[in-house]
Formats: C-alpha cells, structure tokens, sequence
C-alpha cells in the first residue's frame, strides 16, 4: 500500500527568547495577517513590527518559562500517536509542520518528499475548523502542491476538522470532571468556555464554519458530561475596532462576577496543547481580571497535550481517512469573500502586547505616507518641514 505518513498542522511559537523577533517577522509576513495594498512593503513592515514589539513579547513568553512549550508538546503528541498507530497495526511515520515557526509546514514536506512517503494523511490540530487557521495551513499547501509536480505522486487525504469525535469529548470531559471534584462544591462551578476568537466578518461574509463548530463542539461537551453546572461560551484574543464573535471573554468574566458567581472554571476549548494564550492570557491576565471582578476561586482545565484518550481520537481519525475515499486541499472550506485578517490579539491602548500591533499598523500607516510624500513631493510633513 506504500509508506504512510502523517502531517500534523500547527501554529507554532518561539522556542526560547531570542526566537521571539523572527517569530513575529514570520508572522507579519504573512498576508493573512495584514494585507498591504503593495506586496513589496510586506517584509519591511514585518521587521519593523517585530522589531518595535519584540521586547514586549519576549516579557510575556518570559512569564512563562522563556519561551512557547508548543514544538516540545506538539514532537510528543507526534511521537505518542505513533505509537498508538502501531499498536493498532499501521505504521506510519509522523511529521510536524509548523505555519510560522520551526519545524517549518514546508521542511515537513520536504522530509516527506525524502523519505518517500506514497499516502498521506492531513491532521490539523484544530479541532475546528476557521479559515484563519486551518484554513491558513491548507493555501500554504495547497500552493506548495501546484508549485512541486513530484508532490503529486503522493496519495493524500484532509481531514479539516474532528471536534465532533467521540474520544475527543470524552478526553475533555475527563479533564473537566477532574477539575471540579477539587473544588468544595463541584456542582456550583460555573463552567467557562473560551474560545479562540475571530472577527464576525469571517463568519457572516467568509463563509467561516468556526463559530457553528465551536457551538457545536460546547454543546457536545456539556452533553457528555452530563452535570447540572451552568456554563458560558466565550470568545477570548479579539484585536481591533471590528466586532469580533461575543460575547468576549474579558467582559465576560465581570459579568459573572456581577452576578455572584465565585467559583469558576475556565476550559480552553479551542487549544490542545499549552501555549502563550492558555499560559500567559488565561492563566495571567484572565486570573487577575476573575479576581478583580470578585472571583473567589478561578482554575483552569489543563490542555489535552498527550491525554491518552486524546491520542486515541488521533489514531481513529488516521486510520478512518486511510480507509475512506480522499478529502483534497482544494475540497476544504474557503473563503467566499476576502475580508481584512488581524493578529489574534486584543486592541488596547498603552503598553499591551496588543497595543503593539495597533502601534505598528499605526507606523506602517506612517511609512506609506512617509514614501508617498517622497514620490508625489507634498504633503502634512512637507508643510510641516519635516520632509
């Protein structure tokens, strides 16, 4: 049947302090991230972003240990879903492809390439699917597909998304439950998921399934966990004057404050591995915001990393697409109308991370009238004596 191979898609993060800059020069490349009207400004904005913001970065990746653990969980879940692969039969070799950060999606390819791998399967590690995620991943190989004619001998299958998997869900809800038996009274914990946001304009003018899938995916965990909690569906990391998917996390939590609600347990619905938003965000900012807004007792379920029943749902999804007909890159969802894509961070003034990358667009808005002004030879700097 020929060598199988897996790729397993992901965002990527700085492995340590001094990758935090290139980082970010990667990240602001990315047309998908800020879309300038001229290709060629895209790289020198993208240094001069992650030049201006990278001290600040560096101070938060610090606060969790100097660096994203995301490589180092994302190398062992590949290593254990291995594993559980050939426990089960199929031996197939997995490998990790990073959009923004070491190990590269195209040095991934280019392993595959090498090591002559004939069937392919796609796994992102987004359990749903957003055009901004997912979706990034798959037009980075989608293009890396009509560019190399030697990548279509290789048999391949997507798998866009998996929330609704029956392992998954238990995986989650095993971690939940565990959680709320530490707390004095479990089923008085408000339960408080946060999601991963993204502007409204991806799902009413995009086409974006990721606000149903999030849905969905909340409704099938409360479902199969089957306690009398409340619970609360939110969406965290919104940046820009846009509306974003509601209600928003850090209004959220004061809400529920308001309200009374002392104990709270926050579930990364959209994560499944620890990073710089369930470490730094959550664990940090939302904390100090819970505890502000008279929280008593805040925690959070740990991401699934290399949950056991999490790998198994892994395996399941790698054999059933090696036995079913292929799902192709140009099959997934995609856009139905270009719309402007933002960092996932939130807008504040002042010294934020946030702030950051409004201080930067703000630059670059300063740069492209810096270079009109030389070309057209007028202009508020030139009145000004500036120029």
């Amino acid at each position: 049947m020929g060598r199988v191979g897996v790729l397993l898609l992901n965002l990527g993060g700085p492995d340590e302090l001094n990758d935090v800059r290139p980082f970010l020069f990667n990240l602001f490349s990315d047309p998908e991230i800020i879309r300038l009207p001229i290709a060629a400004l895209q790289k020198p904005l993208a240094w001069m972003i992650s030049t201006m913001r990278h001290k600040k970065s560096q101070a938060n990746y610090q606060q969790i240990g100097g660096g994203s653990p995301l490589r180092r969980i994302t190398e062992a879940q590949a290593d254990a879903l291995e594993q559980e692969l050939l426990a089960q039969g199929e031996d197939a070799k997995i490998y990790v492809g990073m959009r923004y950060w070491h190990p590269f999606t195209e040095e991934a390819i280019a392993q595959i390439k090498r090591d002559g791998v004939e069937r392919l399967v796609i796994l992102p590690l987004y359990p749903q699917f957003s055009v901004s995620t997912s979706g990034s991943s798959f037009r980075l190989l989608a293009k890396l597909w009509r560019e190399d004619p030697s990548l279509q001998r290789i048999e391949y299958t997507v798998i866009p998304s998996w929330y609704q998997h029956p392992r998954y869900l238990q995986a989650m809800v095993d971690l939940i439950a565990n959680e709320l038996d530490r707390f004095p009274n479990p089923d008085a914990v408000h339960i408080f998921f946060s999601a991963h946001g993204v502007p409204l304009s991806y799902v009413e003018e995009a086409g974006d399934p990721y606000q149903k899938e999030i849905e969905d995916c909340t409704r099938l965990i409360i479902n199969t966990l089957n306690r009398p909690n409340p619970h609360t569906l939110a969406y965290q990391s919104r940046v820009g004057p846009v509306e974003w998917l509601k209600p928003y996390t850090e209004e959220a939590i004061p809400e529920l404050g308001q309200e009374g609600v002392k104990d709270l347990l926050v579930v990364p619905i959209s994560f499944v591995s620890e990073h710089i938003e369930t470490l730094q965000e959550i664990d940090i900012e939302y904390r100090e915001l819970a505890e502000e807004s008279g929280i008593e007792d805040f925690r959070r379920v740990p991401a699934l990393n290399t949950h056991p029943l999490f790998i198994n749902s892994l395996a399941d999804l790698v054999l059933d697409a090696l036995n079913t007909p292929s799902l192709k890159l140009n099959q997934v969802p995609q856009m139905t109308k270009m719309v402007k894509m933002y960092p996932q961070e939130r807008w504040e003034w002042g010294l934020t991370t946030a702030a950051e990358v409004w201080n930067g667009r703000v630059a670059m808005i300063g740069i492209l009238a810096i270079l009109a002004e030389i070309i057209i030879g007028r202009g508020p700097l030139h009145f000004i004596g500036l120029l």
